[in-house]
């Protein structure tokens, strides 16, 4: 299988896919950080920059068989301004659709955040699907969380799949047998202590925007902003900081709460140690940079799952 990534950041898909013998044959990183992670890791794959650029790129219909990439979630989420589609960040998905239109790839894989099913009223992710459909491409979606995947973390993402020709293949990627007999099992009872302190002085919230706990120190009249943050008194659990307002990744102890070390927040993705630890601008990489590419990223063994279950269904089809 040839692939080419778009919005590929420290490209979780290229390690979670290598095992399947799956070759990448192209990237599009603007990031000055990302590229240089790509560049050290897949010195042989060339970074075609900017993804609105993709008609001057000499790659034409069939010199892919997927076309795979999460682009920008801002626009989506519900903790930014909900611009969606009018959004120029947001715009990219319906660019992701015109590559799809003149690279003509068997496969498309597509991730962004569940914001995206609400955002304009459903109307902006209709559009997307619409505008898959109308090139031909068959759909399935399904948000797909990171911790049932063998990675200690909440986070929930939309997947699509479009398959050029037939919605059937791309369903039969993402649902499970198990999933659609209507009788889940029930839920454990929740307790009312588990968004209470863990220990004195320590509470933890859910972010709304990547569904993920996030931890906080507090005292008896106010929150306090822990160490490492950016002006908000926050800091995700498993979410990159650097940016004003984000805060660092963040984890609760008996003895309070200390900054996740980047190890911990590839680990977290499903990375290996030192994944992110590369040279950058002639030295070795900050931390600042490494958690926010942390925390942008798609989670490795989520993206492995869906490759395998690609790869099985191209076996029977083939067969």
């Amino acid at each position: 299988m040839k692939y080419g990534s778009v919005c590929s950041g420290i490209e979780a898909a290229s390690v979670a896919w290598e095992p399947l013998g799956w070759q990448p044959i192209f990237f599009s990183e603007i990031e000055p950080f990302p590229s240089s992670v790509l560049s050290h890791h897949w010195p042989q794959v060339p970074n075609l920059g900017d993804m609105t650029k993709f008609k001057e790129w000499p790659y034409g219909p069939k010199s892919v068989d997927l076309l795979v990439g999460g682009t920008p979630c801002q626009s989506f989420s519900v903790a930014g301004l909900r611009c969606g589609l009018d959004d120029q960040r947001g715009n990219l998905a319906l660019i992701f659709a015109r590559m799809a239109d003149h690279l003509r790839p068997r496969w498309i894989v597509w991730e962004n955040v569940p914001g995206v099913l609400s955002s304009n009223g459903g109307r902006d992710f209709g559009a997307i699907l619409g505008a898959l459909q109308e090139l031909g491409y068959g759909w399935a979606y399904r948000i797909l969380d990171a911790q049932y995947f063998g990675v200690p973390q909440r986070r929930r993402r939309v997947f699509v799949v479009g398959y050029l020709g037939d919605w059937r293949f791309a369903a039969a990627v993402l649902f499970e047998r198990e999933s659609l007999r209507g009788n889940p099992k029930a839920s454990p009872k929740e307790k009312k202590d588990i968004a209470k302190c863990l220990t004195r002085g320590i509470a933890q919230r859910l972010d709304p925007e990547t569904e993920t706990m996030i931890a906080f120190a507090q005292n008896s009249r106010d929150e306090i902003r822990f160490e490492g943050g950016h002006g908000k008194r926050t800091g995700a659990l498993s979410h990159g900081g650097g940016k004003p307002g984000q805060g660092y990744p963040a984890v609760v102890g008996k003895v309070g709460v200390r900054r996740l070390t980047p190890t911990e927040c590839e680990r977290l993705q499903g990375f290996s140690d030192g994944h992110t630890l590369v040279i950058h601008r002639g030295r070795a990489a900050a931390d600042d940079p490494r958690y926010k590419a942390l925390g942008n990223s798609m989670a490795v063994p989520v993206m492995r799952w869906i490759g395998k279950r690609i790869a099985e269904v191209e076996r029977i089809l083939v067969s």
